[in-house]
């Protein structure tokens, strides 16, 4: 998956910021995490310590352009190889946000390892971070469901599953944004009477002050509202469905319906519906443990399929990235155990 390997010219990259008089030495892996809406860097040395760290903003090549996305990273890999005390690693195990094809996974691994950050380069999308930060060894299924929503796959035998997850065009619904857009529709057409009563009419404006959904809508067209402030109107859903909402709650039931047919799909391809596997949830959506959405991804799963023990996540990306990396140089147990230890450290 966008592997790139090869020491030749493992001193070129240092222009991008790492000068030859800094050349400190080498860790064993260079995690990268880098979501949407943030960045974290971390340096694993051999035996597991984690040796330097750093965080920076999102990593958004569709906005910005490769070159200038990694230019960005250059930034927080420089300052976490400085804490580290080395200029180079081993590996460079990362897991990004928007390398959703393996196209896009070869071109971001030929980018990075330009850099000269590490003898080898593999890239994978940042949802593997997830699942195996939840996960003991590399197999299982994750669902991430937070500004977006995705699911992919993994058995240590290299085997993967995944979906394009680019939306509503890739056949996705659901996640953050796609949640707020459905809430306003059924709130607009029930205010305008297109569409039946629901209390979302109310309790989405409510939410900014205002006294109609009409007025939202303009408040929003106008920029009066700014356009990342529609993240807001999710919890807003929630709630309107723990109050008995008929149509918020369908919303959340339906999302339970995807969550569940996601892994379903993913654990068949993989042949792991007759093994007992985890199910890792993850994402601000689904890690907020909305009663009604856990409690019906965990009835729908069981339905679908018995032996998947599904687990919320909440240990740091990073974490993941990190444990691929040390999968990739066959690192022993005791060494994936402390890294797990230092970010699961309360």
């Amino acid at each position: 998956m966008g592997m790139t390997d090869g020491g030749a010219g493992g001193g070129a990259g240092l222009g991008s910021g790492l000068g030859a008089a800094e050349a400190w030495g080498r860790a064993a892996v260079l995690a990268v995490d880098a979501g949407n809406s943030k960045t974290d860097v971390a340096v694993i040395g051999a035996d597991g310590e984690v040796l330097g760290a750093a965080r920076a903003g999102g990593f958004q090549p569709p906005t910005v352009g490769v070159t200038a996305a990694v230019d960005a990273l250059a930034e927080v890999v420089r300052e976490a190889f400085a804490a580290a005390g080395v200029t180079a690693a081993d590996h460079v195990s990362a897991c990004l946000a928007n390398a959703d094809f393996p196209v896009e996974e070869e071109r971001l691994a030929a980018a990075l390892h330009a850099r000269a950050w590490g003898a080898s380069v593999e890239v994978r999308n940042d949802t593997f971070a997830i699942l195996r930060a939840g996960v003991a060894e590399p197999r299982g299924v994750a669902v991430v469901c937070g500004a977006g929503i995705n699911c992919v796959g993994m058995r240590p035998d290299g085997r993967t599953a995944r979906f394009p997850a680019l939306g509503r065009i890739s056949g996705d619904w659901g996640g953050g944004w796609g949640l707020a857009e459905e809430a306003m529709w059924h709130a607009a057409r029930a205010e305008d009477g297109r569409g039946g009563p629901t209390a979302l009419a109310r309790t989405l404006p409510a939410h900014f002050g205002l006294d109609s959904v009409h007025a939202l809508i303009e408040s929003l067209h106008l920029g009066r509202i700014p356009q990342l402030r529609r993240h807001e109107l999710t919890p807003v859903l929630f709630a309107t469905a723990t109050a008995g909402d008929p149509v918020a709650g369908s919303l959340v039931d339906r999302l339970a319906e995807e969550v569940v047919s996601m892994a379903t799909v993913a654990l068949t391809r993989l042949d792991l519906l007759t093994e007992e596997t985890p199910v890792l949830l993850g994402g601000g959506v689904l890690a907020a443990r909305h009663p009604r959405l856990d409690t019906r991804v965990r009835d729908l799963l069981s339905a679908a399929a018995p032996k998947a023990v599904p687990h919320v996540v909440t240990a740091a990306p990073v974490l993941g990235a990190a444990l691929l990396g040390l999968d990739r140089l066959g690192a022993t147990e005791e060494v994936h155990a402390r890294v797990r230890a230092h970010f699961e450290a309360p």
